[in-house]
């Protein structure tokens, strides 16, 4: 159980930080993962003639320190999959996520991750029987920094089809163009209710680059082949606040917060998830833009308990 103190915390800053949770035998593997790939990206920057030296010599909080001094863009790419020991999920503590949330923020619109790094397939699904108001759904396969996030056809669909059973709408994940057509060829073959909702996501490298045309092309097109669909972006650590300002733009929706972006701008690290959330929050109306209510929020979605 959570203090007042912690309930408190959590409230004020949006999230809570819970020490000693993990043995130091747990974060291992995730320190000697983060070694390799800090080492195979400094030594590659410096044959690329991109920094000066490797810095081999140092640990690694003092290396990553100074390769990302000599080339600011390597922390974008120090994105790896944790090594989960236990790889199964427990569906009974997202219901009582869910239900705490419910109870501490009636109206708020609850997702789920259904996102696979770390998680076996046949798991990964496992908690939609709980019925959350929507729930993340990639339809693709894309190469990440140093994996890839593997999504082949028949556990796409069968993700689609456990949703359209519980009645879950899908967050559309779109970390390449050909998964805005398979999302499509889903709504074709009766295993997504339209009008969709799509998020483009923008910034992860080897993905879809956080560049303005290509979103405006993925608009265009998600109009085409997905009329009345709703959408928003997200933008990948520095490209945040800058997609944020082109989803206001062009009339979309924005995402923000800690998963995708730590850095408040680029000389300090964020205080919170709802200092990220404010920050857009000061500059919507300077594009005639205002948040919704969750009410509001609900009916944008077409999520029941609009009324």
């Amino acid at each position: 159980m959570l203090s007042a103190d912690q309930l408190e915390s959590f409230n004020h800053n949006g999230y809570l930080v819970v020490e000693h949770v993990l043995a130091d035998s747990d974060l291992e593997p995730l320190e000697m993962e983060y070694d390799a790939l800090l080492d195979d990206y400094a030594k590659k920057l410096y044959r690329q003639g991109e920094i000066e030296s490797p810095c081999s010599e140092y640990d690694f909080a003092e290396r990553f320190a100074r390769v990302v001094s000599q080339y600011p863009d390597c922390i974008d790419c120090m994105n790896i999959s944790l090594p989960l020991i236990n790889r199964e999920i427990d569906a009974d503590k997202y219901h009582a996520v869910q239900e705490g949330v419910k109870k501490y923020c009636p109206g708020m619109i609850i997702q789920f991750s259904t996102g696979g790094r770390g998680r076996d397939q046949d798991q990964r699904g496992g908690m939609l029987h709980h019925r959350p108001d929507m729930a993340s759904l990639a339809t693709g396969s894309v190469n990440f920094p140093s994996n890839i996030y593997e999504n082949p056809p028949d556990f796409v669909e069968s993700l689609a089809s456990k949703m359209l059973e519980f009645n879950v709408k899908p967050e559309i994940e779109v970390f390449d163009a050909a998964m805005l057509y398979n999302a499509a060829n889903l709504v074709k073959k009766g295993l997504l209710k339209s009008p969709v909702h799509l998020q483009f996501v923008l910034g992860i490298p080897n993905a879809l680059p956080a560049r303005r045309p290509l979103l405006e092309f993925l608009i265009k097109e998600s109009q085409d082949v997905l009329p009345g669909s709703t959408w928003a972006a997200a933008g990948i650590a520095r490209h945040q606040f800058e997609v944020n300002q082109w989803c206001l733009e062009l009339g979309g929706h924005c995402r923000t917060g800690l998963e995708d972006n730590i850095k408040f701008d680029r000389d300090r690290l964020a205080s919170s998830n709802a200092e990220l959330v404010t920050k857009i929050v000061n500059v919507a109306g300077d594009y005639g833009r205002r948040p919704a209510t969750s009410k509001e929020a609900r009916e944008i979605l077409g999520l029941a308990g609009a009324n």
